[in-house]
């Protein structure tokens, strides 16, 4: 295994269903010094202000019986909508040549949410992505943990 490289400008992103880090390296590959560029985050409004009425019913086509409808996870559907929103910034920021490489940390959770909307240019400039949840701790403590981190991880 290779030493994770973070590349003089490139950007790590740090990220899970409420909230969004986007860091830059002002250092080079040798002395890494992660600069905040940005704070992404969407309000999580509680599960009965975004939904108030009680799951449907079904009838089945014949006979009387009818069954319980899923209750919608409104929490879910937020988190996939901001998560859609991070990639699609960070795919114009590199449409825009504000940066060419990424390394996206994210939980396994938002890993599996984020893929999907990942663009062909996209899923070539992310260096490395990483199945941790980081967004609580301060930039120090995740440069240390990159800096230990091995690619490929």
């Amino acid at each position: 295994m290779s030493k994770l490289k973070i590349g003089s400008r490139d950007w790590v992103v740090i990220c899970d269903g409420r909230k969004a880090l986007i860091l830059q390296n002002e250092g080079d590959e040798e002395f890494p010094n992660l600069r905040m560029r940005e704070v992404r985050e969407h309000d999580d409004a509680s599960t009965h202000s975004q939904g108030a009425d009680a799951p449907g019913r079904v009838h089945q086509s014949f006979g009387v019986t009818r069954s319980a409808v899923e209750q919608t996870d409104w929490h879910d559907i937020a988190e996939r909508h901001f998560l859609t929103e991070v990639v699609r910034q960070l795919d114009e920021a590199l449409t825009n040549n504000l940066v060419k490489k990424f390394i996206l940390v994210a939980s396994p959770r938002a890993l599996g949410m984020l893929r999907p909307a990942y663009s062909p240019a996209l899923r070539r400039a992310i260096s490395v992505e990483i199945d941790r949840d980081w967004v609580g701790l301060p930039i120090h403590e995740i440069e240390e943990k990159l800096m230990r981190s091995q690619a490929g991880d």
